[in-house]
């Protein structure tokens, strides 16, 4: 799913970007391939996992960027990284509490690509924008 034109022009989170792609992907993937649901929900737990931990890294590391350059939505884009680490954590409370159900995975996959594409190709894409616009290169 990922796509050269959602690259900002930041290498590190151009590449962080991607493998947050590449693991959102494969995780849709395995949910919706044949084979039975027990093999399916340790992947489920794999990705809740990374997920929980890498998009902090990420949103620190991307938060900690915006900051050094000024960029002027930080607030707003602060926001927006916490609103998905709410809703990531929402999904491991109802995996906790329902024991990984397969359509839930389904949600939780779509759910993640929908958010994924909507900010990365929207919000991130003003970073690259305000970049260039402040006489940077950022591709």
């Amino acid at each position: 799913m990922w796509k050269d034109k959602y690259k900002i022009g930041v290498a590190e989170i151009d590449q962080q970007h991607e493998e947050l792609f590449r693991r959102v992907s494969t995780f849709i993937q395995t949910v919706r391939k044949s084979g039975t649901w027990e093999e399916k929900a340790e992947n489920v737990k794999e990705t809740i996992s990374f997920m929980q931990a890498y998009v902090v890294d990420h949103f620190n590391d991307e938060e900690s960027y915006l900051e050094k350059i000024g960029y002027p939505d930080l607030k707003k884009h602060k926001e927006a990284h916490e609103e998905f680490k709410r809703a990531v954590q929402e999904y491991v409370q109802r995996f906790e509490q329902e024991g990984y159900p397969e359509e839930v995975a389904l949600e939780f996959g779509g759910k993640l690509m929908t958010w994924l594409i909507m900010h990365v190709a929207s919000m991130d894409q003003k970073i690259g924008r305000y970049v260039v616009k402040q006489g940077g290169d950022s591709r």
